[in-house]
């Protein structure tokens, strides 16, 4: 099976699809002298903006742009995630054959433009879109408990773009509510999708819960996911998590907190802190 690219919708590896299938800036001064909130805003991969381009005194300050090395500084650790979360090393790998299928078009008998949209909401969770392509760094890190798993990605988009798509996937409730999608091999599955509260964090978010019925080993399996998605300036965190054994909901809200504190504190020029922020 080919690499493809880390992105947060692999949620379930192709290793249990094998056994259950799842799956301020700071100013120099006149000498050139750099400060130590310079040297701080470096570390954690955030670019500077020039002299000319700071906010100026007295003014809330922008939020820096995201970097490579930034976007890997804001990635959750294990000390943020309760429950017995184990990082691995190979979530870019992670992937779930239950979500490939097309949908029934005939599920959507006054209104087949929305199968379009139940057809990308299945697309984008196998194929990397849920939030498009980022036009900025990406970075991704994965968690195992058991046969769940936990996902969660850093990425840099377009702005216009990005509020775009958090506004699709507010619709998909109601829009896909309950469908009915066929695999390659001809079986069936029924999909459903249902709105999840998402923690008053960040600039903007969504949230949905996925479960897809069908069978996997010659029996019927259920994948659940739980879906979370915030924005913070121009930047977003995505996490997913669940699995056959059910959906994350927990875990999934305590990763959005952590993960979205973590990247303003990149975005202001801090350093994350290695152990998690207490957050009512």
């Amino acid at each position: 099976m080919s690499r493809r690219p880390s992105h947060p919708v692999r949620l379930l590896a192709s290793a249990l699809a094998a056994g259950a299938l799842l799956t301020t800036a700071a100013c120099s001064d006149g000498g050139g002298s750099e400060s130590a909130s310079d040297t701080a805003a470096e570390q954690a991969g955030v670019a500077r903006p020039d002299a000319a381009k700071q906010t100026p005194t007295g003014s809330p300050s922008a939020p820096a742009a995201l970097t490579e090395a930034g976007a890997k500084a804001a990635l959750l650790t294990e000390a943020d995630l309760e429950g017995g979360w184990n990082q691995v090393q190979d979530a870019d790998k992670w992937r779930d054959r239950l979500l490939v299928g097309e949908v029934d078009v005939a599920d959507f008998l006054t209104a087949k433009s929305d199968a379009t949209d139940c057809q990308a909401l299945l697309d984008a969770l196998y194929d990397d879109g849920l939030l498009g392509d980022p036009s900025g760094p990406s970075a991704l890190t994965g968690f195992e408990q058991g046969d769940s798993r936990l996902l969660e990605q850093v990425a840099g988009y377009d702005r216009a773009g990005l509020d775009a798509r958090l506004k699709w996937l507010r619709t998909l409730p109601d829009t896909c509510d309950e469908f009915t999608a066929t695999g390659s091999g001809g079986a069936e599955r029924t999909v459903q999708v249902t709105e999840a509260s998402v923690p008053d964090v960040g600039d903007a978010r969504a949230g949905l819960r996925v479960s897809v019925k069908g069978d996997a080993d010659g029996g019927p399996a259920t994948l659940t996911l739980d879906i979370a998605a915030v924005r913070v300036d121009t930047s977003a965190v995505t996490v997913m998590g669940g699995g056959l054994e059910g959906g994350q909901t927990d875990s999934v809200e305590q990763a959005v907190r952590q993960g979205t504190e973590r990247l303003k504190t990149v975005l202001d020029g801090g350093t994350p802190s290695p152990q998690p922020t207490t957050m009512d």
